[in-house]
């Protein structure tokens, strides 16, 4: 294939700052300034007549904005709806189930915390059973995690939820074999894509869910609280909002209940939502895939040198099949919070130290940001930390 002729995106580009090794993109991502340009212009314009705006203009500007999104993400418009952040989206669609109790719940051990917590307190209130299957480390070959994870579900199985790229470990899970058991199984399959828009190519229609959340403020760097909710159509109806508002009854119905009952929910500044056409024309803009492909370069050259300086195993094959932008590196049995201060503190390195269970870890984020500078910046702080 050859080379693009458009330009990767720079670290001039974001307003970083310029003395931080910037390694934590994961978690909240980072603004390009003409996006945030576009965010403040439309907040302005907003401000000039907040009655028309928010009371006659919004719900077109929105449309057009999911429009955008649709043809980014390979879905219909009509079936997005916009949410501060996946985990409110995937709590309206938690507290929509009508299950039983002695129901049950598969999903893994490899979850974010906060939807961890939303099933685990949901679930105690009704009565339904989650089975958070253990996918061991290191991981190798997809297909056993596929059979790992699937031969928990039986015929007391309703839900399946599962992240299609992880965030403690980030690792890409196999999502579309997943995905296709359930269908074929009756079994709702709920997709937690908080990091693949903008890390990962996207075509929800391939991967055949039923629901689908990815945030937008990450790695496509939108502006902050600004994520989508996909929903196949024939699953929308019994779907109930999270608050009820003008929507509900609604006397100017836009034609999909969906996003009448979803989209409006009383007084928000929707300017984070409307500014993704301007984050997507800046991925248009520069050579994307390269970008990614630079990024997920240096988040392996970052975990060779960490494992090189701590005879550690890596927890999963250097591919595109496991790893996108990112990678958790094993580190030695350390106090990670303490070591995540220092990090910051001492050598003005923003990146996240955790536990996985009882592993401690290391997150390296690659984003299109991200120097070799960065890199070296972080292998000479941990050298400096682990000894």
């Amino acid at each position: 294939m050859p080379a693009s002729s458009l330009p990767l995106p720079s670290r001039d580009e974001f307003q970083l700052d310029p003395d931080l090794a910037f390694l934590n993109h994961g978690s909240y991502g980072a603004v390009p300034t003409v996006v945030q340009e576009q965010f403040e212009q439309l907040e302005r314009q907003m401000e000039r007549n907040p009655v028309e705006w928010l009371g006659r203009r919004v719900d077109a500007l929105l449309a057009e904005s999911r429009a955008a999104l649709g043809s980014f993400v390979g879905a219909d418009p009509d079936d997005l709806v916009y949410f501060p952040n996946p985990t409110t989206a995937i709590n309206m669609v938690v507290r929509s189930l009508r299950l039983q109790p002695g129901d049950q719940i598969v999903t893994t051990d490899h979850e974010y915390g906060a939807m961890s917590r939303t099933w685990r307190k949901w679930s105690a209130e009704e009565g339904i059973e989650v089975v958070a299957v253990p996918v061991p480390l290191p991981v190798d070959d997809p297909a056993n995690v596929v059979e790992r994870v699937w031969s928990a579900v039986g015929p007391r199985t309703r839900v399946l939820f599962i992240s299609h790229l992880t965030s403690a470990t980030a690792l890409v899970f196999p999502v579309a074999e997943l995905c296709r058991r359930a269908r074929a199984a009756g079994v709702l399959a709920i997709v937690d894509g908080a990091h693949v828009p903008g890390q990962r190519s996207l075509d929800l229609a391939a991967i055949d869910c039923d629901f689908y959340t990815g945030a937008l403020h990450k790695w496509l760097c939108t502006p902050k609280g600004c994520a989508f909710l996909w929903v196949r159509r024939e699953q929308q109806e019994w779907l109930q909002p999270l608050v009820t508002s003008w929507g509900w009854e609604s006397e100017h119905p836009s034609g999909s209940r969906f996003i009448d009952w979803h989209q409006y929910q009383g007084t928000r500044d929707m300017s984070a939502a409307l500014s993704v056409p301007a984050s997507i024309e800046f991925v248009k803009a520069h050579d994307w895939a390269g970008a990614q492909e630079r990024g997920h370069r240096l988040a392996l050259d970052a975990r060779e040198r960490i494992n090189a300086l701590t005879g550690l195993e890596a927890i999963c094959p250097p591919t595109h099949e496991w790893l996108g932008q990112m990678t958790s590196v094993r580190l030695p049995d350390v106090d990670v919070a303490a070591l995540q201060t220092r990090l910051f503190d001492l050598h003005r390195v923003e990146i996240p130290c955790h536990r996985w269970g009882d592993i401690p870890l290391i997150r390296v984020s690659g984003g299109v940001h991200t120097t070799e500078h960065d890199i070296d910046r972080l292998v000479a702080a941990l050298e400096d930390e682990l000894g």
